[in-house]
């Protein structure tokens, strides 16, 4: 790789960094390609991205971010998890983690906040953003549901009455 591609790969790495909600840092030894691509299915079934980094390149991309705090996690294998929504990528690393032993959580950070391995852990355990988004929806149209019911029910209760008037009458 000569130096023009590795200035490339930095800067494209720079900007994964900055816009990235949260960053997982996983080691990553003896995975198969099967078993990489099938990680990076699960990640961007779950809108995250799980790239294998050079520890050199990846701390030149960490400077000027949020992450830069990142910099002594890079050692070994190295792999990182990003997603915007800032627990996509936590947890899929996570399930990932727990079902294969080849991949291990190092850490993480969510902006300036450095995550250890239990952070890291414990945020794969909160609802993703969609899922919150869903149950607030689901609050909001349940109160409506309920007052367009008990609004049309007295409504019906009078076109009944009035129904049972009109026959009585007749």
């Amino acid at each position: 790789m000569n130096r023009t591609e590795k200035a490339a790969l930095v800067e494209t790495l720079n900007k994964t960094f900055s816009e990235a909600a949260v960053v997982v840092v996983t080691h990553q030894v003896g995975l198969t390609v099967d078993e990489v691509n099938d990680l990076r299915g699960k990640m961007r079934a779950a809108g995250a991205r799980y790239k294998v980094t050079k520890n050199r390149i990846a701390r030149l991309a960490l400077k000027g971010t949020e992450y830069e705090n990142l910099d002594a996690s890079f050692t070994g294998p190295t792999a990182i998890a990003t997603s915007s929504d800032p627990v996509a990528a936590a947890k899929v690393a996570v399930e990932f983690a727990n079902g294969n032993e080849k991949l291990t959580i190092v850490g993480g950070a969510m902006g300036t906040k450095v995550l250890d391995v239990n952070a890291v852990k414990a945020l794969a355990k909160l609802p993703s953003l969609d899922e919150l988004r869903a149950k607030l929806l689901g609050m909001i149209q349940t109160p409506a549901t309920r007052i367009a019911g008990v609004l049309q029910a007295p409504g019906g209760q009078v076109a009944r009455v009035i129904s049972a008037y009109s026959s009585k009458e007749g």
